[in-house]
């Protein structure tokens, strides 16, 4: 059924530009996410976080987008999508204002949960649009890979342009790149979106599910990013651990006895929105950690400065972007069920040459032939597992249906790198370069194993689903 109903959307003369907002929302969600990584040195220093605080700069961010996705998601539906939208721009705007102007960690901190927040409004709210203003077919698919290859230039040149704001203007300058772009979109979405209409005097929230489920999936994150240092049996870590099942469990409890709950019972009848919620958390428990180690690979064993390893990073995110694209076309061609196969087989083969090309002296051509066929199955992967988590879904339910998807995307990023790390041992003190090279290796063959497994648990699906 199509998507675009409603009279109040734009024409197909004028989604060319309301995509390039959409687009550039997911540039700045995932740009915010990597440019810090090159600023951190230099954050720490300047505001005094020791060692072990440092980390909450990323992780700040990580743990409110995780939590709160859901919540956006279900807001996205009830409260609408442009105003949604247009406030999470707005406060990403803001925040990043903020953040540039710190002068103390704690604040800095505060900032980057808040930002996450944004992230967690801005990214359902801008699927959401993409798959109402855009017709279920060729139409939503182009624009779908569209908004992909900009969120995954995004993740791969934030780590170059966060080294040349670095070393021209400072660190600060990391979290003011943004204010211009976040307040644009604001401005631009504003005109270019369709408005969302009165809202009904009368409408149920959900709040208890709304509060349980948050609480919940913030403190599960929370748990899998801390605990690798803290340690799994600390207090800390075991009790958030207890209340994040309390909260989860109480969150079932609501949805189950509620008239109108967060997470509508009906869409998981949908075999389609299940899978792709499997996919985005197998995603980025795989493709999604190996910036992770190619950064350790290139900056620890190689020695690589911060402007170098983002310049490692140009060909990765070019791939992607052509990745995304071919994607699309694959859709239209062979259904995505085949197109998911085939790009997860191809960035399978891509991470074990990758891992058989790690050395202590290879060149960075040596790695080139699996960055290049990884790439390219990362970004047609990403189309297609979008694609996936939107067909068939009503428009009143594209919000928290997002939501749930990139809520798994984010879990499953959280629990992916966790184990990944424990892998290669890259927490532990006193390593020595060979012994983070054999880790770092042993971790791509475990990416490898876990994109070929997703990739056989998509063959027994029917051919239907290529429909």
């Amino acid at each position: 059924m199509p998507a675009v109903n409603s009279p109040s959307a734009p024409s197909h003369q004028r989604l060319g530009l309301p995509l390039l907002v959409l687009a550039t929302a997911q540039l700045v969600i995932s740009l915010d996410y990597n440019i810090v990584y090159v600023a951190l040195p230099s954050i720490g220093s300047a505001l005094g976080f020791s060692g072990q605080d440092l980390q909450w700069v990323v992780s700040a961010y990580v743990v409110t987008t995780g939590g709160f996705l859901l919540l956006g998601g279900r807001a996205t539906d009830l409260l609408g999508r442009r105003r949604v939208f247009v406030v999470a721009a707005l406060l990403y705007a803001v925040s990043s204002l903020v953040g540039g102007l710190s002068e103390s960690a704690g604040v800095l901190v505060a900032v980057r949960a808040v930002q996450g927040i944004g992230g967690s409004l801005l990214f359902p709210a801008a699927l959401s649009l993409i798959n109402t203003l855009y017709e279920e077919g060729p139409s939503r698919n182009r624009a779908l890979a569209a908004w992909g290859a900009a969120g995954a230039g995004g993740l791969c040149f934030g780590s170059l342009l966060g080294g040349l704001l670095v070393d021209a203007f400072g660190w600060p300058a990391v979290f003011l790149v943004n204010v211009p772009l976040a307040g644009a979109i604001a401005l631009a979405g504003t005109f270019l979106f369709p408005a969302d209409g009165p809202r009904p005097r009368q409408r149920d929230f959900d709040l208890p599910g709304a509060l349980t489920a948050t609480a919940g999936i913030t403190l599960l994150v929370f748990v899998l990013i801390h605990a690798p240092e803290a340690g799994w049996t600390s207090r800390g870590v075991l009790i958030c651990a207890a209340l994040s099942v309390i909260s989860l469990s109480l969150f079932v409890l609501v949805e189950i006895r509620s008239h109108a709950p967060l997470t509508p019972g009906h869409l998981f009848r949908h075999r389609s929105l299940l899978g792709a919620m499997a996919l985005t958390a197998l995603f980025s428990a795989t493709f999604s950690s190996l910036p992770y180690f190619l950064t350790l690979y290139f900056q620890t064993v190689h020695g690589y400065s911060a402007m170098a390893t983002g310049a490692a990073f140009l060909v990765p995110a070019l791939v992607v972007a052509a990745g995304t694209k071919v994607g699309e076309k694959a859709v239209a061609a062979l259904g995505v069920r085949t197109m998911l196969l085939g790009g997860m087989a191809i960035g399978a083969v891509g991470a074990l040459l990758l891992a058989l090309a790690f050395s202590a002296d290879g060149s960075y051509a040596r790695l080139l032939p699996g960055i290049v066929l990884l790439s390219l199955g990362q970004g047609a992967t990403w189309t297609g597992m979008w694609i996936a988590a939107a067909t068939g879904i009503p428009a009143q339910d594209q919000g928290i249906a997002s939501g749930l998807a990139s809520t798994t995307l984010q879990v499953g990023s959280a629990v992916g790198l966790a184990v990944l790390v424990a892998v290669a041992g890259a927490g532990g003190h006193d390593l020595t370069a060979a012994d983070l090279l054999d880790g770092i290796r042993a971790a791509v063959y475990v990416i490898t194993a876990g994109i070929c497994l997703g990739a056989v648990a998509l063959l027994p699906f029917r051919r239907q689903a290529d429909v």
